[in-house]
Formats: structure tokens, sequence, C-alpha cells
């Protein structure tokens, strides 16, 4: 792992059983990612990016190989630890929004912080604060079923942040808004990314943001066969499965 990465994969392969079906969902990836930067990862359906996301995130283990976070082995962690990584260092948007129906707002917004015992009025503090940023300071204690789509992708993106997490995944993070909707969440996922310098990792089959992030890494039937530094346009050809 380079000084300046902040998470690592080597040779990670994900493989399913089926009865006595095998199938290798992504063979022998390898590559950092430096902090403070925008990675998108593309690809065809199936390709395997959600299953590397989620690899990435500490959500699943992988099959062989180790992903490394900040110099720590996600692979090598219990439950317990990878759960105090994931609130404290992680944060997620999601293409589902994902809020809880039953709270409003600021109450979405606030519960991972909330989770790690921070005072409620500082909490609430953070929140609201986010929430303007993210053009909702007037729609703080209005539920879920009460925001249009983009409206609810917006909170999303200020409960990610709320933490200032070291990484932010995004799966799809513009996958069910309208084009000028998802543009106006792009701007605010790199706005948030600059100003609190929070490493952004975008799964998306949007080839446009792609293009803004700083470097794409491109995902074939669970294989690497292109990687990107977008910023330089200087594309890096690589044999399959090696960054």
């Amino acid at each position: 792992m380079n000084n300046s990465s902040i998470l690592s994969l080597k040779k990670v392969t994900k493989s399913f059983t089926s009865g006595d079906r095998k199938l290798t969902v992504l063979n022998q990836i390898s590559f950092d990612i430096e902090e403070g930067t925008s990675c998108a990862i593309i690809g065809p359906s199936g390709s395997g990016k959600t299953t590397l996301l989620g690899l990435c995130a500490g959500l699943d283990r992988p099959t062989s190989g180790e992903v490394n976070l900040k110099g720590r082995s996600l692979s090598k962690m219990d439950e317990n630890a990878l759960s105090k990584v994931r609130n404290e260092q992680i944060g997620f948007v999601f293409q589902s929004f994902q809020l809880i129906s039953t709270l409003t707002a600021i109450e979405n917004v606030m519960v991972p912080v909330e989770l790690r015992g921070v005072p409620y009025r500082e909490v609430e503090k953070m929140a609201l604060s986010l929430l303007e940023q993210v053009g909702l300071g007037d729609r703080t204690d209005h539920y879920p079923n009460q925001l249009s789509g983009g409206e609810q992708q917006r909170v999303g993106i200020a409960r990610a942040f709320i933490h200032q997490p070291d990484i932010l995944f995004a799966d799809e993070p513009t996958g069910n808004l309208d084009g000028e909707t998802g543009e106006q969440i792009e701007e605010l996922l790199f706005d948030l990314n600059r100003r609190q310098g929070t490493t952004l990792v975008i799964v998306t089959h949007d080839r446009e943001l792609a293009e803004k992030c700083d470097r794409t890494i491109s995902l074939k039937k669970g294989e690497i066969v292109s990687d990107t530094a977008t910023a330089e346009q200087n594309t890096i050809n690589v044999e399959a499965g090696i960054a």
C-alpha cells in the first residue's frame, strides 16, 4: 500500500457456489486509491461493480485476497471491528436513498453520529448545517414520503457526510433521478468531497459522471480492463485484474 493510499486491494477474488457450480464474480482485482481523490467504477450489468463496492466498504468479505483501508485489513476484522470502521470512517450514498420512513429529514441525518454517543444538541446542530448546505434548511421536519426523490437523495448525502468519513461510497447515486436533478446531486457530492477532503468512490453506469472523477476503473466480466486517470486524460491499459 502506497503512503498516500487510503484504500488498497490486492488480488481480490469473490466467488459464489450454487450446488456444484462455482461462479467467480471478481477475479484477482488489484488497485490503490489515493486519499482525497474521486474514483468512478464503471462497467456493464453483471461486471461485478456493486460486489466490488461492497468488498471495499467492508460489507462483504473476499473469497481470497486483501482489502485494506488506511493500512488495516478489512478482510481480517471481526464483525464488531468492521461495524466500528463503517460507523467512524465510511459513508454511504445509495441509489434507493434508504431513509428511515418514520424519521424526519433531520433525524435521518443525525442517525450515524447519534450511534456514536455524541450529545443530541451537538448532533442536531451538525445535521442542520449539512441540510442547509444541500439546500434543505426549510425541509428539516419533513418525512421521506413528503420529499421528492432528489430531496431524499440530498438527505442521504447529508447523512453520509455528517460524521466526516475518510471515504464515501456511492452506488448509482443518480440512478433514480431525472437528468437535471441528477446533475445537482453530482455537484453536491463533489462539492462536499472537496470541502471535507473525503475520498469518493462512485459505482455508476453514467460515463459523464465518471468523467468528472479524477480516475475511472472499468470492469468487464469481473476483471479490470482499463484504469484511466481522467483529470490528466492519461489512460493506462492494464492486464485483466492488475492495476
